[in-house]
């Protein structure tokens, strides 16, 4: 049986070579399929009508490698957890399963990325080891899903599904994959936000990337700045510090926090500008290259990195 695996993880597990600026602290692996997804979402590589490389998802490589193999790589590797992702194909349902049995005696704490299954597929995967559960809904409204993910689930089966998560595995065990920069307004993606968290579940976000062969290639990725006030919008409705219904919009577009500057300063962390996601996740560069200021960052940004974030945010 084949498995796709990250470049960057496999680099890790000595599969290939290749210099990083930071190493993935969790080893992302995929489903291995020589057609392509079911769906047809527009922004992805996997999609059914799109003519970008199979081995690629957003801006990485994965390429495939025989899953023993790479069990081999694993049991000597120091990573903090496993994350497969999975695309839509006949029996992937069984594909996932007999990788979550290969995966189990290792013992690493496993998320999955997964469209809608039953609860008893549910309940079967958390017996082999699945604590976190990925649902991509991606886009911020359903005006925005509707356009760019053509989908065998629609917008409200994708919503039920995370509140089927949540009753499974728990509160805050259901990860809410959402994209800016799909055409979405800030006011929507911020409210999907607070739709997600009163959900029980948390949220990822996303910089939309275009690539080459997908339906969006041409579509230009979101301001960095901008994705830093969605950031932080993030940061205070998890934590609770804001509602969305607080903050203020313009035509949708966010002008104010409802917290003055100086509120804001005194209560944001730089954890506010890190990738956000399962334990152990760091998804380097994921978004952009190495060589940009990442969207997500990596590690923890140091101080006078964060400052200057900030300044650039709230003194222009």
């Amino acid at each position: 049986m084949k498995i796709r695996v990250s470049y960057g993880t496999a680099v890790v597990l000595g599969l290939k070579k290749g210099k990083m600026l930071a190493k993935p602290t969790t080893a992302y692996f995929m489903t291995y399929y020589e057609g392509r997804c079911l769906n047809n979402c527009a922004f992805c590589v996997q999609a059914r009508k799109s003519k970008s490389n199979l081995e690629k998802l957003s801006r990485i490589t994965w390429p495939a490698f025989d899953l023993k193999e790479v069990l081999e790589r694993l049991k000597t590797s120091k990573f903090a957890r496993i994350c497969l992702q999975t695309v839509d194909y006949p029996n992937l349902r069984e594909d996932v399963l007999e990788i979550l049995r290969a995966f189990y005696p290792l013992g690493f704490p496993i998320s999955l990325s997964i469209t809608p299954v039953d609860k008893r597929s549910l309940k079967e995967f958390r017996r082999l080891g699945v604590d976190y559960i990925g649902v991509g809904i991606d886009a911020a409204s359903e005006r925005v899903y509707n356009q760019v993910k053509d989908s065998m689930y629609s917008w409200e089966e994708m919503w039920k599904f995370v509140d089927t998560v949540v009753d499974v595995f728990g509160e805050g065990k259901a990860f809410v994959h959402l994209i800016f920069g799909l055409g979405e307004s800030e006011e929507e993606l911020l409210r999907a936000v607070q739709r997600v968290y009163d959900s029980k579940a948390k949220v990822s976000i996303f910089a939309f990337t275009p690539v080459k062969g997908t339906r969006l290639e041409n579509k230009a990725p979101p301001d960095l700045n901008r994705y830093r006030l969605m950031q932080i919008g993030v940061y205070l409705i998890e934590n609770k510090i804001a509602r969305v219904e607080e903050f203020k919009f313009d035509n949708g577009r966010l002008v104010d926090f409802g917290l003055s500057r100086e509120e804001l300063l005194e209560v944001l962390d730089e954890s506010a500008f890190m990738t956000h996601g399962c334990p152990g996740c760091n998804r380097p560069y994921y978004n952009e290259k190495p060589s940009k200021e990442p969207y997500n960052f990596p590690v923890r940004p140091e101080k006078k990195q964060f400052e200057r974030v900030l300044s650039r945010l709230f003194h222009e």
